[in-house]
């Protein structure tokens, strides 16, 4: 996996991510004192508009990463970090399809089941993702260390 593609996968899921529970906080948590008001927050729009402009270029970007990393590992007999992998595989795939069909659902009652899903793979995704980078880290980390005695080899180049 490229550096770009793990910065930018990264970068967009936070964006994609900030959006999201921005979006959620003022759509369920805040009420307008206008008992006609559509929206709760002048802002509720705008991140809404930034999620979904996003959040296709993440899928972009997992296309990307599922070619330079995602099938390499799955294929590859080295186990460690496997099992937040596969947690954060499936609930992007879960994650990813409920948002789509949260565009096109027309039922209220579809559109409540779709929103629940999105949000709670998404929950579980930025959870499983965040515990794949640490470990991912700190494996590099140890890594690293044991093959050059306690210095990390990026902290050599540059």
């Amino acid at each position: 996996m490229k550096p770009w593609e793990h910065r930018l996968f990264n970068g967009l899921n936070i964006v994609v991510a900030i959006t999201g529970f921005a979006y959620f906080y003022m759509k369920y948590a805040l009420s307008s004192d206008d008992p006609f008001a559509v929206i709760n927050h002048p802002w509720q729009s705008s991140a809404l508009s930034l999620h979904v402009v996003f959040a296709p270029l993440v899928i972009l970007l997992f296309g990307i990463v599922l070619r330079s990393h995602i099938i390499k590992k799955l294929i590859s007999n080295n186990r460690p970090n496997r099992r937040t992998g596969w947690i954060s595989l499936m609930t992007f795939s879960t994650m990813s399809l409920s948002g789509y069909l949260l565009q096109v659902a027309t039922s209220v009652a579809w559109l409540k089941v779709l929103v629940v899903l999105h949000v709670g793979t998404s929950i579980v995704f930025l959870i499983g993702y965040g515990a794949h980078l640490v470990i991912g880290w700190r494996l590099g980390w140890s890594t690293d260390a044991e093959v050059t005695g306690g210095v990390r080899l990026s902290d050599t180049v540059g």
